[in-house]
């Protein structure tokens, strides 16, 4: 019954085609529209008819579908074609039982997979000249079996079938939105987008968990999202001053000599002879005292420090009498090398990654760092004709290779010095008579130094920074056009291509070192600005107000500030944390002397205000001997 219905139906369609042919081209002709109303109604009835009559209608569709069929084949041959509609075509071929072509396509694929696998599986059984053999059940059952696996790991692209590694290979090169697209395209489509491994190298690329391996998370997916929830959360903190400000203690009376934080440490020196570290991931306010060498213990009074220095596995400090101390940040406490040079130490460096200690006094320089054993060592040690005023470890040695050793870059008047081992007098890399160098900072591949334009050269723009090659030892190009003095500049720790410094004219500049443009130029402190540092959104400067100020880079607005009354010398800042250092230039604490009425003015703090509200600010401004603040920003710990 339900075939014959389904007959009948179709005979009925091919004749109100027909019928609707000969109405649009009888319409095309005279222009007057067709009754479509009479032959909805005349098509209903017929089909009525046909219901109650079963048998008259198969024996009459049998009949005249075959004679109804060749005159619509014949009024359809008639019209042309240009006068057909388009759902006229559509339907006919419907009709007629032809599919889509891209069915066909794929199921010639399949059929053409089929004859190769057969082949393969016949040439390989005819090469190996085995003697015949009942074939079992079993084998067929294993093939077919082998058959469908190779179906099920075939992940359908458009009208093509490839395997999933190789679909997973493309898959890696689309972001997370086009992931998150592909994942609604199909099933397949969606698992596909969800592997683990591609989560995974996404997390690697933006910077997140560089140490972990693909076992470490189960959801590298949800891993990367709580990342980047902790990321917004931290920038919104630091844009809001959501966080806490903690004072490091330290002994009343003794005056801060020199501040240097890495990472969670931070190191202080003091007058007194005391040097301090801070732990700021395990915080303990109370730091432990590193005790100084046996041989300069017993000598009073002790030497102020003059320098600190710190990275993650050592701390170094030098006194003003030449000695040199270095500790362990892991066990602390006693030196574990000590040595001293004639005359004060004038310059100090250590690098990021290793502990090489670089030294300057007067006009002798040294190189000194450990071998495979634990022994310390010279590396090399160079006398200039001037004295060193300021040097640095540049990191990673310069882009010269794992195998080479460290590189120095240091200045002595008007000429920057670049200091290696395998060298035996220091390289010159720029130098001016009387253009002396007011900074100094070196990257991975480059080194920036700010020179101070006098007489004649006032008028080729004024002052300027340089920005040289490490690799070619030449210069690339020359920004900053000042009136007034660069104090200071970062290139180690700003983003990638980009310049911050700081300028006695109160403003910070920010450069892109590929067009050699400012990005922006800020007004921020009336007495010069003695720190900066950058990041790929926001720029902190101190000045020498004691004024420390959080600017976003984009608008170039301000965003919140703290004060001190001690010039702002240290600035560094990480992801969470920012810690500031005012060092007084008085190193004699007011009230000292006897003639004073009270002598402990200089104890007394100026001002100190505190909140016990969860996440509040705690500032904190110290009297004459000054102090250092620690900024941390309320963070999102991210799981695995």
């Amino acid at each position: 019954m339900a075939e014959d219905e389904l007959l009948a139906f179709r005979e009925h369609w091919k004749q109100e085609l027909t019928i609707k042919n000969e109405a649009h081209s009888n319409c095309n002709v005279t222009g007057q529209p067709s009754r479509e109303d009479s032959k909805l109604k005349r098509y209903f009835e017929d089909f009525g008819q046909n219901r109650s009559e079963p048998k008259k209608r198969q024996d009459s569709t049998s009949h005249g579908s075959s004679k109804g069929g060749e005159d619509a084949v014949l009024s359809v041959a008639k019209t042309p074609k240009e006068d057909q509609p388009e759902y006229v075509s559509i339907a006919e071929g419907l009709l007629d039982g032809r599919t889509s072509p891209l069915l066909e396509r794929i199921q010639e694929e399949r059929t053409r997979r089929k004859r190769k696998y057969h082949s393969l599986t016949k040439a390989c059984n005819t090469s190996q000249q085995q003697p015949l053999r009942k074939i079992n059940k079993g084998d067929k059952f294993v093939d077919q079996f082998i058959q469908d696996l190779n179906e099920t790991n075939d992940i359908p692209f458009f009208d093509i079938e490839l395997p999933y590694e190789l679909a997973l290979k493309i898959f890696q090169y689309l972001s997370r939105t086009e992931l998150g697209r592909c994942a609604q395209v199909s099933k397949a489509w969606g698992v596909l987008a969800e592997d683990e491994v591609l989560w995974f190298r996404m997390c690697q690329t933006e910077g997140y968990h560089h140490g972990a391996s693909v076992s470490d998370s189960p959801c590298w997916k949800s891993t990367l999202r709580d990342c980047r929830n902790s990321e917004n959360t931290v920038r919104s903190n630091w844009k809001n001053r959501v966080g806490s400000i903690s004072q490091l203690q330290y002994e009343l009376g003794k005056v801060l000599c020199d501040v240097n934080s890495c990472d969670s440490y931070v190191v202080a020196g003091y007058t007194s002879g005391d040097v301090r570290l801070w732990d700021t991931l395990h915080w303990d306010s109370a730091a432990s005292f590193l005790k100084p060498s046996p041989l300069t213990a017993d000598v009073t009074p002790r030497p102020h420090v003059s320098h600190i220095r710190v990275n993650n596995t050592v701390a170094v400090a030098a006194y003003d009498d030449g000695c040199v101390d270095m500790w362990s940040t892991e066990t602390g406490q006693e030196p574990v090398h000590h040595f001293q040079i004639p005359g004060r130490v004038h310059a100090l460096a250590l690098s990021l990654e290793s502990p090489t200690l670089a030294t300057a006094a007067g006009l002798d320089v040294r190189l000194d760092q450990p071998d495979e054993r634990g022994y310390w060592r010279t590396l090399c040690q160079a006398t200039l004709p001037k004295p060193v005023e300021s040097m640095v470890v540049v990191p990673g040695a310069g882009g010269r290779g794992g195998d080479s050793g460290p590189l120095v870059a240091l200045s002595a008047g008007e000429t920057v010095y670049l200091l290696a081992p395998e060298d035996l007098e220091p390289r010159v890399l720029h130098t001016v008579y009387g253009h002396p160098i007011t900074c100094l900072d070196a990257s991975a591949s480059h080194a920036a130094l700010g020179v101070k334009s006098c007489g004649w050269a006032m008028n080729d723009g004024g002052n300027k920074i340089q920005v040289y090659s490490l690799e070619t030892g030449q210069s690339e190009m020359s920004v900053g056009n000042s009136a007034g003095d660069f104090s200071c500049v970062n290139l180690r720790d700003s983003p990638p291509h980009m310049l911050v410094c700081g300028n006695k004219d109160r403003r910070v500049r920010v450069f892109d070192l590929r067009t050699g443009s400012s990005v922006t130029s800020l007004y921020a402190h009336h007495m010069g600005v003695t720190s900066v540092q950058a990041d790929d959104w926001k720029i902190v400067s101190g000045g020498g107000e004691g004024l420390v100020c959080v600017w976003e880079m984009r608008m170039g607005a301000k965003l919140w500030e703290m004060h001190n009354r001690h010039p702002v010398r240290h600035v560094r800042f990480n992801t969470s944390t920012l810690v500031t250092a005012n060092i007084p230039d008085e190193k004699s604490p007011r009230g000292a002397c006897i003639t004073d009425d009270d002598l402990t003015a200089h104890r007394r703090p100026t001002l100190y205000c505190t909140s016990t509200c969860s996440g509040a600010l705690r500032l904190f401004t110290s009297g004459s001997t000054g102090c250092f603040l620690c900024w941390m920003c309320s963070r999102v710990c991210c799981t695995r």
